[in-house]
């Protein structure tokens, strides 16, 4: 099974950017790279099946075995250990990437409640954006009964794109609900 988005990024989004930053090559445009799922697990240092529940609901969100994230250094107030385990990272690319965009998209964020668009104020300068989801449960993976705690999660969405607005462009022709 071909992504679908991939084939419409060949079809309609390179020549649709092409045309609107007028590209000398088709090889200039930008093109999604990799898109980076987070979930920081907090309350893992008190409790580590915690981070065993996000794990497993960041895999089948993601459909691809998560990485479980450790602190990088000790911090006091937080009962923090430098290498105690605090969250579970996914990165996607290829179809799976372009499968969980179209899913992001067309499923997901139009279940988010009272949803407006997201930001257009969440790029990084430098053709990346950044979305943060207050719940897990948006995701039509997640069973609604098996979910013990709402949890967040980052969802990094990394291009090839130089400027904000070439990324912004980008995303916008994928079908992005950005918020006037």
């Amino acid at each position: 099974m071909s992504a679908r988005l991939k084939d419409k990024y060949v079809s309609e989004v390179t020549p649709a950017l092409v045309e609107k930053f007028s590209y000398s090559s088709v090889m200039q445009t930008p093109k999604i790279e990799k898109i980076v799922l987070n979930m920081g697990v907090g309350d893992a240092v008190a409790n580590a099946k915690n981070l065993d529940e996000a794990v497993e609901e960041l895999g089948l969100i993601s459909g691809q075995k998560p990485l479980v994230t450790k602190a990088k250094k000790s911090i006091a107030t937080f009962r923090l250990r430098e290498g105690m385990s605090i969250g579970a990272k996914v990165t996607l690319r290829g179809d799976r990437m372009y499968e969980f965009l179209d899913k992001l998209v067309n499923v997901s964020l139009p279940r988010v409640r009272d949803f407006h668009g997201v930001s257009s104020r969440a790029f990084d300068g430098r053709g990346n954006y950044t979305l943060g989801v207050k719940e897990q449960l948006i995701f039509p993976e997640i069973n609604f009964d098996n979910v013990n705690r709402v949890r967040g999660l980052d969802i990094v969405i990394v291009t090839t794109a130089n400027t904000d607005e070439e990324s912004r462009e980008l995303l916008t022709q994928f079908g992005m609900p950005f918020a006037h």
